[in-house]
């Protein structure tokens, strides 16, 4: 398993994929490389979408790995890889974060993410905001 940033020849997969957002953006993000698409034996597994909070904090927007292959360990070497990736940038600190009513907090705190806070939206769950410190 690795990771490669997505290219020209993943816009459609991530189109049909990734409905959190428009295919503008997504084109957008694959030319800016915020998307990494996860391969293993040359398949694609899933993504990394990020993006910058506060413009210089790397923060993970989404990861996705595919039903067939979750439960493991690709969703916690992606992460990983992304981490590195981040920190041979020269960033010392990630973020992410997720709703409260999903598991994927466990997720993250297995991974060395800390709480930091939280953000209440209408109509929608506590989102958990996540920290770490690159080592």
């Amino acid at each position: 398993m690795h990771l490669e940033f997505a290219n020209d020849s993943d816009v459609e997969y991530l189109r049909v994929n990734d409905k959190e957002i428009s295919s503008e953006l997504i084109v957008s993000k694959i030319r800016d490389h915020e998307i990494y698409i996860v391969r293993d034996q040359g398949v694609n597994i899933g993504w990394i979408r990020f993006g910058y909070f506060w413009d210089n904090i790397p923060f993970m927007n989404l990861i996705w790995i595919e039903a067939t292959f979750r439960r493991k360990g690709f969703g916690k070497k992606a992460v990983e890889e992304w981490e590195s990736n981040m920190k041979a940038r020269g960033f010392g600190t990630v973020m992410t974060s997720t709703q409260a009513d999903e598991n994927a907090q466990i997720f993250y705190r297995k991974l060395g993410y800390r709480d930091r806070g939280c953000l209440v939206l209408d109509s929608q769950p506590l989102e958990i905001i996540f920290v770490k410190h690159l080592h």
